[in-house]
């Protein structure tokens, strides 16, 4: 096992260790969210000795959500006519459990619409299949394909493509059916008694980034959604959710602060308190490893600090990259609005008493490329120069302090 490899198994069982229901990360996208979820399956659930994987136990005891989950559903275009667009669905017994066995197809329709429209609805076309059950065969029902029917007013379209972020939303929304059976299922705390044993073994779920493709107030309602979930789950099950959105971790963090009461016996009792949650930030360090760093749970992320301290660490460390131009453009504009200026450039080193035309010029390109050919990593000394002394000012001028010392 590679080093790497190690740090990620270490990482991972860190989080494992701490015991917590719920711990909430953050991580800027590429630093390696999804690689932990399977770093955490392994350790859940391990493979067999022999190398192969054990699908059954794996579903048995962590439920993960990450591209890897997104995978499992593909289109179907119909490039030939162009008439009948599907949505197909891998193998996946998961899927045919909570639409055959749990009926949840009506549940899955208004959680989407609910993050999208009410005026696309998906439909979930079974299939009879024949399969071999202890030696005996056996004809059974299972979903291998979706259809979305649209509308809108007096236009009804059968069979329409939905949109990639869409797609999305419906993922998601089979996997939070999923997640509440399992919720409901486990808070009889006797297995005897439960009315389905398909999660008596189920220790985490893993939660990577649900997020992608909301606007910002369906965003607000998913992270809401969640967390409440996470709260009045009874049972020992453990929440492991990620995030590179600053506002979803932020709604999250905030909901995570609060109780969460249930009725029993005429009596108001806590089933959550706000010490069985974490928060913590993942990052990449200059060698390649993973850190997790404890994050205040007392105050609000601060995205633009966070960003802030990137760039400082970057300038310290001389490995300025055209990206970086993006995090300084975003500090500015969150600075501006905080501060009442019309125009971020306002807040720029001046020149002849104005705003640095270089400064806001080199910001504005560097920023917002246009062509591909401008899509270059590397920068010049004088751009290099002139992001230093904006970082700087930044710093003299509005005292900001690094992420790392408002989270001590």
């Amino acid at each position: 096992m590679s080093e790497k490899d190690e740090n990620l198994k270490a990482v991972a069982q860190q989080l494992i260790d701490k015991g917590k229901k719920v711990q909430l990360i953050y991580a800027f996208n590429g630093v390696g969210k999804t690689r932990l979820s399977r770093a955490l399956k392994e350790l859940v659930a391990p493979k067999a000795e022999g190398g192969d994987e054990e699908p059954e136990l794996t579903r048995r005891k962590i439920l993960y959500y990450s591209a890897f989950t997104e995978d499992l559903f593909y289109w179907d275009n119909d490039l030939l006519d162009d008439s009948e667009p599907k949505l197909k669905i891998q193998p996946n017994e998961f899927t045919d459990w909570v639409l055959r066995d749990r009926g949840q197809d009506r549940n899955i329709v208004d959680n989407f619409q609910r993050y999208t429209s009410r005026s696309i609805t998906p439909n979930f076309l079974p299939k009879d299949v024949v399969v071999d059950r202890e030696g005996r065969r056996a004809t059974t029902q299972t979903y291998p394909e979706v259809r979305f029917n649209f509308t809108g007013g007096d236009n009804v379209k059968n069979d329409v493509k939905i949109s990639k972020g869409e797609e999305s939303n419906l993922v998601w929304s089979v996997f939070y059916a999923v997640l509440q059976e399992a919720v409901n299922i486990l808070q009889e705390q006797d297995p005897v008694k439960r009315d389905d044993e398909q999660f008596d073994e189920l220790e985490c779920v893993f939660i990577d980034d649900p997020v992608s493709s909301l606007d910002d107030p369906h965003l607000i309602e998913l992270a809401v959604d969640l967390a409440q979930l996470v709260k009045s789950c009874e049972s020992d099950l453990k929440f492991i959710i990620t995030t590179h959105n600053p506002l979803f971790y932020n709604v999250l963090h905030n909901e995570l602060k609060n109780s969460f009461k249930k009725e029993r016996d005429g009596e108001s009792m806590n089933v959550y308190k706000p010490n069985q949650a974490l928060r913590w930030r993942l990052e990449k360090l200059r060698d390649g490893s993973l850190s997790l760093v404890e994050q205040d749970g007392r105050t609000p992320f601060s995205y633009h600090l966070l960003l802030l301290s990137e760039l400082k660490t970057a300038v310290d460390a001389g490995e300025l990259q055209k990206y970086h131009f993006n995090f300084l453009r975003n500090i500015l504009e969150k600075t501006a609005t905080f501060l009442g200026y019309q125009k971020w450039g306002d807040l720029l080193p001046q020149v002849d008493g104005a705003p640095d035309p270089f400064g806001a010029r080199i910001v504005n390109l560097s920023s917002h490329s246009a062509h591909s050919g401008e899509e270059v990593a590397a920068l010049n000394a004088n751009d290099k120069e002139k992001l230093v002394e904006i970082v700087e000012h930044l710093f003299q001028r509005y005292h900001f302090l690094e992420q790392e010392a408002q989270d001590g």
